[in-house]
């Protein structure tokens, strides 16, 4: 009988106990690395989806700090997407999916790093739509709609209302070659956005905004002769004040001319393709030389704004009063090509008010107005992060030990073991060198005696050679025989015993692998379970921050 003194528990009831405490201890671990998972995921996705947008804030500024400066935000190229993109299926999941991230993009931009800034004017230098010219009247009023949301056109802002000045770009209306055999999508333009051709002042700058499409087109066709007049009644005029040019496809440029530290992509050389029987230009990256140069000595600007190249770019070009600085700014959205989307702050020097044309005039032209470049998160890098987080999660949460980290206790363990290893390592070698030696007995002339390692040669095979073999030194005698007849009694057993260690290894090999399946199996269940418990936390917190920035304000 066994017999268990009050302070002493039973041994079934102490293992139960550590048992116990073992599963709590499991289940702790596992606990503890959810939470930090799910901590580490909510980190993640506010600063990729919100905090990441406040970071222009911090590293651009207005050029100018003097209150009496006009402030401008200039926007390029948002070429909102639609089935002409990528050739998607009007209305599909695809579409509306991607149409979405790339819209919600530009609305957080605008609103989070753009709109805090407190622009005085906005401008949007061109290619509102990705398939203006080529949609029907239905597609053309949904992207319209798109637009007018994403930049808050439909919306009543807590400021007061914000002037807002547009460009025509090809993507909006075509080349020249497109809108003479389709005069309806530039009516379709004007409708909604206004004059293409037309100028506006700030302070005691001149705007002066160019159909840039129109301008190297058939030189009898209506919209390229109503431009050109355009432009030689403005430089007829008679103001003195200093000429801000904004055109949608920049000036000409010679093959390979560097674009600054901001070019991110290589430069573009010049290419225009015209259509057959002069009807135009179908494409074209710059304006022709001769375009250009017409165009800068009738305007003499300080400064031009252009966009179309998607990709930031800064050059100067040779006007009669000197030289003017040209800035094409990059595009807006990030699937457009550029993988740093920008948008520029200009300041431009005014009275005590925006529309104060008071101001001092005393100033040199060229330091009326300064730019600022600031670039937007780089979105294709936050979801490579997000990528990689998810890898990241994946791989801890499978390799993560069951019993969790634990302390040096089980280093210690670990380092026993490898000692022991090693240990076992050497004594079987150190074996394996003795049962292939004989010592044999020698005495030197002193009467003293020595053991002697010797090899013994092996010999594979029956004869009589090895029953007569003998290996002899001195008094020592050992017999061939002898050692062959002591090897040869345990025969019938050993191979009894052999069939048995087999049966007995195959049994053990089958448990072991029946054991690995089913901890894989545990394993990738628990996977599973953690990876539904941090989406459940932090699907909702995506989700709001898409609501939150996507609903109307």
């Amino acid at each position: 009988m066994d017999i268990y003194t009050s302070s002493s528990p039973p041994p079934s009831q102490t293992a139960e106990k550590k048992g116990r405490n073992n599963k709590n201890s499991n289940i702790s671990s596992l606990m503890r690395l959810t939470i930090f998972l799910c901590c580490l995921w909510s980190v993640t996705i506010l600063y990729g989806e919100m905090v990441s947008y406040w970071v222009p804030l911090w590293t651009c500024s207005w050029p100018s700090s003097n209150d009496n400066q006009a402030k401008i935000a200039v926007i390029a190229d948002p070429q909102l997407m639609d089935s002409t993109t990528h050739g998607f299926a009007p209305k599909s999941f695809l579409l509306e999916s991607v149409q979405f991230i790339t819209d919600i993009y530009m609305r957080r931009a605008f609103y989070s790093s753009i709109l805090p800034f407190k622009p005085d004017m906005i401008l949007f230098l061109g290619d509102h739509f990705d398939g203006g010219p080529y949609l029907s009247d239905e597609e053309w009023q949904g992207s319209l709609s798109r637009f007018k949301h994403i930049f808050g056109l439909n919306e009543q802002r807590k400021n007061p209302y914000i002037p807002i000045h547009y460009l025509s770009g090809n993507h909006d209306i075509g080349y020249s070659a497109f809108y003479t055999q389709h005069p309806e999508v530039i009516s379709r333009y004007e409708k909604e956005f206004g004059k293409r051709n037309y100028n506006f002042s700030v302070g005691k700058v001149d705007f002066i905004v160019v159909d840039a499409q129109t301008l190297d087109g058939p030189k009898r066709e209506t919209e390229t002769t109503s431009s050109w007049d355009f432009i030689n009644n403005i430089s007829k005029s008679n103001s003195q004040n200093p000429r801000v040019l904004l055109t949608h496809i920049p000036m000409y440029r010679p093959d390979g001319t560097p674009c600054g530290k901001y070019r991110s992509s290589p430069i573009i050389n010049q290419r225009v393709h015209y259509s057959a029987f002069d009807h135009g230009v179908r494409y074209q990256n710059y304006l022709t030389k001769e375009t250009s140069n017409l165009l800068l000595s009738l305007l003499n600007p300080i400064l031009v704004l252009s966009g179309h190249d998607h990709d930031q770019c800064t050059v100067s070009h040779s006007t009669p009063s000197g030289s003017a600085t040209e800035h094409s700014l990059g595009t807006l959205s990030w699937q457009q090509g550029n993988l740093y989307p920008s948008f520029m702050l200009l300041s431009v020097a005014s009275g005590n008010s925006f529309n104060d044309s008071s101001s001092n005039s005393d100033s040199k032209p060229n330091q009326l107005v300064s730019t600022q470049l600031c670039f937007l998160p780089m979105q294709t890098h936050i979801y490579i992060w997000y990528l990689c987080h998810a890898i990241l999660t994946l791989l801890l949460l499978a390799i993560y030990p069951t019993n969790g980290l634990t302390t040096s206790s089980k280093l210690g363990k670990y380092l026993y073991l490898l000692k022991t290893s090693w240990t076992n390592f050497t004594a079987k070698v150190k074996e394996k060198d003795d049962e292939d030696c004989e010592y044999e007995m020698v005495w030197d002339a002193e009467g003293a005696m020595h053991l002697v390692k010797k090899v013994v040669e092996r010999r594979v095979g029956g004869g009589s050679n090895l029953d007569t073999k003998v290996a002899s030194r001195g008094n020592v005698v050992s017999r061939g025989s002898t050692r062959k007849q002591h090897q040869l009694e345990p025969a019938n057993s050993v191979s009894v015993d052999i069939n048995t260690e087999l049966i007995s290894d195959d049994s053990t090999k089958l448990q072991v692998t029946k054991s690995r399946a089913f901890k894989a199996i545990q394993r990738l269940i628990r996977v599973v379970r953690l990876v539904v418990v941090i989406l459940a936390v932090n699907v909702p917190i995506y989700m709001m921050l898409l609501f939150k920035d996507w609903v109307e304000r």
